[in-house]
């Protein structure tokens, strides 16, 4: 999602794109997975960039702040009215503890010497937190920024490369413009224009398709198209107006309401490992969701006045989504057919090795993953969203053992 500012901080998953912008979002979501089948059934003239999403953490902000041209480093609040701007050790120490700490520190060190112009973002792969494990009897560097364990053979060449830095980052995102609050963002970042140094393993996110294998054969092309004109005639059942006014019903569900929105109950889905197989049954569970997610709010809350105010909302909330039960069918059986035609892209992506072999750590053992999905960049828009095998990625977000678990 931009902001309004067109600052890119949260990207959406394409299938929700008709929940968040109606039936135009729904269009968009269609016609971009129609431009990526069209770039890989190799008949393009290609509008569209894939870039990989690695899985890092934490969102890092580095570049110079054009008030007083000096070197900065930054966490997310770098676009506020008042922006924490690190430009020294100091600052550092006055804001951040623990591995934040040390983690910017490092940053801080390093990326001033990449000669940044403007300030770009990235996700931090690893500093000073890497480690040499065997996996399948080969020794490997393996970091894990968040959910995923990157391994990298320690005789490659990209292992050579890890050895010898202090600090790996992923830029994706590059900002332009005269005050930091007025800067706008574009996805992709040019690296080629940065110094380098072998203190810092860098990559862009742009997908690298080395042997020209992420291309659809004739049998696939088909087979993706054919689920794309499915997804376009479900499209066509969907109501316009009446989605507009579910879309405004679940904006109202904040505060003590936001568990009962549609992509909350998605995401318990996902969560528990469920694929959206049956779109009438996933829209009757809704209503149920909605009620038993509101009841929660009932059950907390000691007065009668209370409980009663949220008794009112709980009626009105289940009435109204009901009467968009029929439309939600629809717009389900959009987003699960949407799906579909992502994977077999998913796929298809997944099948040409990334830079890294990827992990998931378990309580046995590792267990082999993707990368966590893929952003496709509209050239011509500059937008992008993800596509993620949800159930892979997300499920894996919720249950793995994460780095601080170990």
């Amino acid at each position: 999602t931009e902001d309004k500012g067109g600052k890119n901080l949260h990207l959406e998953h394409l299938e929700d794109e008709i929940i968040n912008y109606g039936v135009d979002g729904g269009r968009a979501a269609l016609n971009f997975l129609r431009s990526l089948r069209d770039m890989m059934a190799g008949s393009s003239r290609s509008s569209v960039n894939m870039t990989v999403k690695w899985d890092g953490a934490p969102a890092i902000f580095a570049g110079i702040d054009p008030e007083d041209g000096k070197f900065f480093v930054a966490k997310k609040s770098v676009f506020n009215v008042s922006p924490k701007l690190y430009k020294t050790r100091g600052e550092i120490d006055a804001d951040l503890s623990g591995t934040l700490n040390s983690k910017f520190k490092i940053a801080l060190a390093e990326f001033s010497k990449l000669g940044i112009k403007g300030v770009l973002q990235g996700d931090l792969m690893f500093t000073d937190d890497v480690s040499t494990e065997k996996i399948d009897e080969v020794p490997c560097y393996t970091f894990q920024p968040n959910t995923i364990v990157y391994a990298v053979p320690v005789d490659s060449k990209l292992g050579s490369v890890i050895k010898k830095a202090k600090v790996g980052i992923v830029w994706h995102t590059t900002y332009k413009g005269g005050a930091l609050q007025d800067m706008k963002a574009s996805f992709g970042v040019n690296i080629s224009g940065l110094r380098k140094t072998s203190s810092v393993w860098m990559d862009d996110a742009t997908y690298k398709d080395a042997s020209g294998t992420a291309t659809f054969n004739k049998s696939e092309t088909a087979k993706i198209t054919a689920v794309l004109s499915q997804v376009g005639s479900t499209f066509g059942k969907v109501n316009g107006p009446q989605l507009r006014k579910f879309i405004a019903l679940q904006e109202s569900m904040t505060g003590g309401l936001a568990g009962a929105s549609l992509k909350t109950y998605n995401n318990s889905k996902v969560r528990e490992g469920q694929k959206i197989t049956n779109p009438k049954q996933h829209a009757q569970g809704y209503v149920n969701w909605v009620q038993v997610s509101i009841q929660k709010q009932i059950d907390g809350v000691k007065s009668p006045a209370g409980k009663k105010k949220w008794e009112n909302k709980q009626k009105e909330y289940v009435r109204e989504v009901k009467k968009h039960i029929n439309n939600l069918v629809q717009v389900i059986a959009f987003q699960s057919l949407l799906v579909d035609a992502k994977m077999q892209i998913v796929k298809k992506l997944n099948s040409v090795k990334g830079l890294t072999g990827t992990f998931i750590k378990t309580a046995n053992g590792f267990k082999v993953t993707n990368p966590e999905g893929y952003v496709a960049i509209d050239r011509v828009s500059g937008g992008a969203v993800k596509l993620v095998d949800r159930m892979e990625f997300s499920f894996n977000n919720f249950t793995a053992i994460k780095a601080w678990d170990k």
